[in-house]
């Protein structure tokens, strides 16, 4: 799997414009700088189109930033829509200025939007529905006040796979909380799900979770969007997106439901990357989280807290922070 992550460091793009309501208040963001609305060229970029991959950038004179740190990018542009509350709705409009309106399916679906609180305390992963206007529309996955990142991971028809970001503002009393310290066993909703491998900059890891409940392992996994397993990774501060897949896919007749599931995963640089595990058992998604660190972190400025394989860690919405994790 060909993830083309690869970037040496770059500059936080800031947020655009966000006018849907939200529960208490009016949902709002500053205005984004030009940095971040930036067109830029076909080659290498978001997603890898040749195999199960992540989204992400090469470096180089065409270099792509990692996905979902853009608003706009090869002339499509995430617009956020104006809504009533409890409602979070956007378009994306394509290189003529108008909404787009046809989709490929890539992964089960022709939109996944994922959002995560800024201080990753907070992760949804939904699927919106279309409108014949180019609305996209969901429930808000916004889980409580603080600023989050929302990507739209789509594949317009005819083009390349893309993921667009946006900050959204969710007015309210804000309590920053830490970033959980790294781990190689978690818990959630009865599950314990434990981590072999680390990412390394620049390189191809792989990534194999592990799924066990009771004690004993979960061999009997169900497919999630087109897998056993559907991993996210953000980079702590800047909140690079890496989308990966695993090695093989249910019905390939290599591929077993469980109890592990491997990811190939190439991260962009070195820092402090929390990953969000979702896999699908007993009829629900679950949604396992991580702390990782790769390569030198205390020269990044990121999370400094050494690995541990203590006892696992809740990662229910108690867990860390009140801000909810969970799907569509």
């Amino acid at each position: 799997m060909n993830t083309g992550m690869k970037l040496g460091g770059f500059a936080l793009g800031l947020v655009a414009v966000f006018g849907a309501a939200y529960g208490v208040g009016q949902v709002v963001g500053p205005v984004a700088p030009a940095a971040e609305s930036r067109h830029q060229s076909t080659t290498g970029a978001g997603h890898d189109t040749t195999g199960d991959a992540g989204h992400g950038g090469e470096e180089g004179t065409d270099a792509h930033l990692p996905g979902g740190l853009l608003v706009s990018d090869r002339g499509y542009t995430l617009v956020p829509v104006a809504t009533s509350a409890g409602e979070f709705a956007f378009r994306i409009t394509g290189p003529d200025g108008r909404p787009v309106t046809g989709y490929d399916v890539a992964h089960d679906k022709r939109m996944h939007l994922i959002v995560a609180r800024r201080d990753l305390s907070g992760f949804r992963h939904v699927h919106p529905e279309l409108g014949s206007d180019g609305t996209w529309r969901v429930a808000s996955p916004l889980g409580g006040p603080g600023v989050w990142r929302a990507f739209a991971d789509f594949t317009p028809t005819g083009g390349q796979p893309l993921t667009l970001g946006v900050d959204v503002s969710v007015p309210g009393t804000l309590t920053d909380r830490p970033l959980p310290a790294p781990a190689t066993s978690t818990t959630v909703d009865g599950y314990t799900v434990t981590l072999a491998g680390n990412p390394q900059p620049g390189l191809t890891a792989e990534l194999t979770l592990t799924v066990s409940r009771d004690g004993a392992p979960v061999t009997d996994l169900e497919p999630y969007l087109g897998a056993y397993g559907h991993l996210v990774a953000l980079r702590q501060g800047d909140l690079a997106y890496l989308h990966v897949h695993p090695d093989g896919a249910p019905g390939d007749g290599r591929t077993s439901p469980g109890p592990a599931v491997t990811f190939l995963a190439e991260v962009p640089s070195a820092g402090a990357y929390r990953l969000y595990l979702d896999f699908k058992h007993g009829g629900a998604v679950h949604t396992a989280e991580f702390t990782v660190l790769a390569g030198n972190v205390a020269a990044t400025g990121g999370a400094s807290a050494a690995p541990s394989s203590a006892a696992p860690t809740p990662t229910g919405v108690a867990e860390h922070g009140e801000p909810g994790h969970g799907h569509d």
